[in-house]
């Protein structure tokens, strides 16, 4: 008897030291994704029994949090760029037919103007500068008339830069072609007195920060729109500088909408990348019906990737609103968004003040995270593979959600990524057929459908199905 108590006591130690330690992490927020990374690194440059060890912990914490993780076909969405496009504005029709001509129809464009790309590949070189003010009532137009008919390459540091207000981009698509890739910073920058700008059914890949938004001279870029487009990266972004899709700093009153938006990977510098963000002092931003994934195609690269955030990595006072930042942003939206995929939070908080986060579905993600005081934050309708977590004087307030506590991650299980058929694969099919219900419908919106929806189930969407176009059909012939 005595010789198995002295047998059961390491047993009994090693527990109690396990459960200590899962204690310690989940009340520090450590996701099993964030941590390995950290093991890999303190345990590279020993020897090599101590490394091979580091390699095999990490590796281990790795598949426990995020499984088997490989490239996936992306399936035909309803989010994103599609093959139709919007209606033809009525307006003074200017066809263009070659990069000089596209220069200088924008350089001089009044109010009305829609410029056309008509059919074709184009090669911009340098920026192309919009400097011409569209209104209300006749805002400038540059489109191509169908979707896919026009690809335009830059190799400018920045491609469209925009600084007066009232312009629309539409149905483009544009490639980034710079000889060094890293050099493509921005497709469009959207500047100073650029306010009202839209950007709608483009399709854009190879930039750094393919949108880049922010105050210039006292006069800010407010009432945006970025709506149904689809932003990617063939690669890992060569650079040190900030790799973020949607860039967007002290403008207000902006809207981002059903765009598909993907493989944003920096390969160089701290390695901290963003789907979206909204900071620098900006305020009432909504995101909704988006679909982010952080890693598509793109698998399995060092670094750290965030889906959507109000706050990013914070602002130098000097690019904040009000030259200050006492919050980085205030008022904004997160409703009814697809996150998945990322080797961060789906979701992050960073002094960002009376945050809504409704019906929002991350999966394969570190969570969410609301950080410092300034930070405040309304949680209803989430369904989270991952936790719900405050940091540094945070203040989350949360309704009814559904989430994963950190612990769990630790022992390998995933309830709520288990709803799902293969979230892996993006395939989204409820595993019991109708998902979680919630006890009351809402009215926070779909990601599958435009118009508002009341629904009962946790996270974005009742049916992923509705997100699904439907495939093309087949003409018989007769013989």
């Amino acid at each position: 008897m005595r010789l198995v108590a002295l047998l059961a006591a390491p047993l009994v130690l090693a527990a109690a030291a396990g459960a200590a330690g899962l204690f310690y992490l989940q009340s520090q927020g450590v996701a099993p994704r964030a941590l390995a990374p950290y093991v890999l690194k303190r345990s590279s440059g020993h020897n090599p029994l101590i490394e091979a060890a580091g390699r095999f912990a990490a590796t281990t914490l790795w598949r426990l949090d995020r499984g088997a993780v490989a490239p996936y076909v992306l399936p035909a969405l309803t989010l994103g760029a599609q093959s139709e496009g919007p209606a033809s504005p009525h307006g003074r029709d200017r066809l263009v037919t070659s990069a000089d001509e596209a220069r200088q129809a924008i350089a001089t464009a009044v109010p009305g103007d829609v410029i056309t790309f008509l059919p074709g590949a184009y090669a911009i070189a340098g920026t192309v500068y919009a400097r011409q003010a569209g209104t209300a009532d006749a805002p400038i137009v540059v489109r191509a008339a169908d979707p896919g008919t026009v690809t335009i390459a830059l190799d400018g540091v920045e491609g469209f830069a925009v600084s007066a207000p009232y312009w629309r981009f539409e149905n483009l698509t544009i490639q980034g072609a710079c000889g060094y890739a890293g050099d493509c910073e921005h497709a469009f920058h959207v500047v100073g007195n650029a306010h009202h700008f839209v950007a709608r059914n483009n399709t854009i890949r190879d930039f750094n920060a393919h949108f880049k938004i922010n105050g210039h001279g006292g006069s800010f870029p407010d009432h945006g729109l970025i709506e149904s487009n689809t932003l990617d990266n063939s690669a890992p972004r060569p650079t040190a500088h900030p790799v973020t899709p949607i860039d967007l700093v002290a403008a207000s009153d902006w809207t981002i909408r059903a765009n598909l938006i993907m493989d944003f990977v920096k390969a160089e510098g701290d390695g901290v990348s963003y789907g979206v963000f909204a900071k620098g002092g900006a305020q009432r931003t909504v995101f909704e019906r988006n679909v982010v994934l952080c890693e598509r195609a793109l698998t399995g690269q060092p670094g750290q990737r965030v889906g959507l955030s109000f706050g990013g990595g914070g602002t130098g006072k000097p690019y904040c609103r009000d030259g200050r930042c006492i919050t980085e942003h205030d008022g904004g939206i997160m409703r009814a968004n697809l996150v998945s995929g990322c080797s961060d939070a789906g979701i992050y908080l960073n002094s960002s003040a009376t945050t809504q986060v409704l019906d929002n579905t991350l999966l394969d993600t570190a969570g969410v995270q609301v950080r410092f005081p300034e930070s405040g934050a309304t949680f209803e309708g989430n369904l989270v593979d991952g936790p719900l977590q405050s940091r540094d004087g945070g203040v989350l307030r949360v309704g009814d959600n559904l989430s994963t506590d950190i612990a769990w991650l630790y022992l390998g299980r995933h309830p709520q990524r288990g709803r799902f058929a293969d979230p892996g694969q993006l395939d989204l099919r409820w595993s019991d057929g109708s998902g979680p219900q919630r006890a009351e419908r809402v009215g926070n919106g779909d990601l599958c459908k435009t118009a508002p929806q009341e629904r009962s189930a946790y996270g974005a969407f009742d049916d992923f199905a509705a997100c699904l176009r439907p495939a093309p059909r087949l003409q018989s012939r007769g013989l």
